[in-house]
């Protein structure tokens, strides 16, 4: 009797193991159908999402993509090194602009033989009027994006110029007034807007993320190379180094900075008269002599035609 119960409570946990075995395996096969039937619904939502994108950039975003990856290759990495130290003094430092305009310069170099054909095909041009036009093409192809990458870096350089006087005023105000250095920083550089601003906030940032103080500002001054403003940044190292006081720094660095913009806007009066010498030349002095002595000559002309 005591055999026949032990077979059937062994035989009903069979059982028991069996049908808890074949539920846990549904389950699991369950599962893997629907990831299954999960991947295949993602891939078809993703096919969709790529459709509904816009056609340029479904067809131009492959595409510009190998070409960026040619040109890299083709350009010499001392060239892309360069140029990319270029755009970051002209604030256009991120990969996306370095690539833009790398291929912008490959094309237009590629361009200059291709304009070359048509000016000699359709424009038909000759002589000094088709040379003239040939070495307009190859100075804009060839010599057009640097001038225009070095025209920004100048640009920019003199903004930060006219700007650091004012800021470093408002700087040593702010911390005149009792706020700390970062603080009176972060105020500053939402009154005065500009390619200044922007670097201090970088300097903020770089900050908050966890680089020392003297890390940032040496970072800034590899981004702009301004003599002005390396000064100033030393100066400020220098304070944290010797336990200066920072306020007596700023009020004598803003003080410089106005002397040197006033030595500035000299320069730039005192070298207006010999920049308007050559329009003045081969411009503006033909005409006068055509208007002014223009009806003398037609004068003397007509009396002695008689």
């Amino acid at each position: 009797m005591l055999a026949i119960v032990f077979i059937a409570v062994f035989a009903a946990t069979g059982l028991l193991v069996y049908a808890t075995a074949m539920k846990a395996d549904e389950r699991i096969s369950v599962r893997a159908v629907r990831a299954r039937l999960a991947d295949y619904d993602g891939a078809v939502d993703k096919r969709e999402e790529d459709l509904q994108a816009p056609l340029t950039d479904r067809v131009f975003g492959p595409s510009s993509a190998y070409l960026v990856g040619l040109v890299r290759q083709v350009v010499p990495a001392e060239y892309i090194e360069k140029t990319h130290h270029k755009l970051v003094l002209a604030g256009r430092g991120s990969a996306e602009e370095l690539d833009r305009y790398l291929v912008t310069r490959v094309l237009l170099v590629v361009a200059v033989p291709v304009a070359w054909l048509l000016v000699w095909r359709f424009a038909g041009l000759s002589g000094i009027a088709a040379l003239a036009a040939y070495v307009f093409i190859a100075m804009v192809g060839l010599l057009g994006p640097d001038a225009w990458l070095n025209r920004r870096v100048e640009a920019r350089r003199l903004e930060i110029l006219h700007k650091l006087p004012d800021l470093l005023d408002l700087l040593t105000i702010s911390v005149e007034a009792g706020l700390g250095f970062d603080q009176a920083l972060a105020s500053t550089t939402t009154l005065v807007p500009g390619a200044l601003s922007e670097e201090f906030n970088r300097v903020l940032g770089e900050m908050r993320a966890g680089a020392s103080r003297a890390d940032a500002l040496r970072a800034l001054d590899a981004r702009t190379e301004i003599p002005e403003l390396r000064s100033f940044v030393l100066a400020l190292l220098q304070a944290d180094t010797f336990g200066v006081s920072i306020a007596s720094i700023l009020r004598s660095q803003a003080a410089e900075m106005r002397v040197r913009r006033q030595q500035l806007a000299q320069e730039q009066a005192q070298k207006a008269p010999v920049k308007m010498l050559f329009p003045m030349v081969f411009c503006i002095m033909p005409a006068l002599l055509v208007i002014i002595a223009g009806p003398a000559v037609l004068s003397i002309y007509h009396l002695f035609s008689h």
